[in-house]
């Protein structure tokens, strides 16, 4: 029996899974899955690491891979946003999710720009922010640590969540990451989850790449409506 080979954005961990019970049960096709920041996950494929489809937390990537011959097809299946998690103690009652990030006497974390798509859209949100309010996203740039989704990162442990380990572990006061981890994170005693409203927010749109033939039922899956329902239950829209 063909077993697919899938690289696939960290941020699809949780909801992976299911999506692939059902893939399985639909077409009897069994999937092995590796997860890592999309960006690096790109260069291990253009280094020729097979994989049969490329999942990625952009549509950069696969557009990418799809141009310099690479990649046979490309799609998007899903998409997300940015949240702000906090250390639940450093808030105040007045405390919003932008005035959390201007306080100087916190640390702010974020995923690697460039490695990491959630870094890019983070440096996005910042370029959102500056434009609003000048000289306000700039200094957020420079203030902002790059902990995760690099190539010489922090290991979060597998099965534990980057903004709740961070902050557990007192590396950070508050971390930018996908609004697909809120549901997750809400219920954490020590955390509170700020969402960052339009215009400042961006859209994360998630696509695929194929290398194989083998892997067009599982494209042609993502997009189903048995797909979307199982996405959205992880928080994705």
């Amino acid at each position: 029996m063909t077993t697919l080979h899938i690289l696939a954005a960290g941020s699809l961990r949780g909801v992976w899974p299911d999506l692939m019970t059902a893939f399985h049960h639909l077409s009897g096709l069994t999937t092995d899955t590796h997860f890592g920041p999309a960006g690096l996950l790109r260069q291990r494929i253009e280094q020729g690491e097979h994989c049969d489809l490329f999942a990625s937390a952009n549509l950069q990537h696969p557009a990418t891979l799809l141009q310099r011959g690479l990649a046979m097809h490309t799609g998007k299946f899903a998409a997300n946003s940015l949240c702000l998690t906090a250390r639940r103690d450093v808030v105040t009652e007045n405390d919003t999710w932008l005035s959390l990030l201007q306080r100087d006497d916190l640390r702010l974390a974020t995923s690697t720009p460039l490695s990491d798509p959630s870094g890019d859209y983070t440096w996005q949100l910042f370029d959102n922010i500056e434009q609003v309010y000048p000289g306000c996203g700039e200094r957020l740039k420079q203030h902002a640590r790059q902990l995760v989704g690099g190539v010489d990162s922090l290991a979060v442990p597998t099965g534990e969540l980057a903004a709740q380990w961070l902050i557990d572990h007192q590396h950070a006061d508050l971390f930018i990451g996908y609004a697909s981890y809120a549901p997750r994170l809400i219920n954490h005693p020590h955390l509170q989850v700020l969402s960052i409203p339009e215009p400042f927010n961006i859209q994360a749109e998630y696509g695929w790449a194929t290398f194989t033939h083998s892997a067009n039922p599982l494209a042609a899956f993502l997009s189903t409506t048995a797909a979307r329902a199982i996405l959205q239950q992880h928080g994705f829209s």
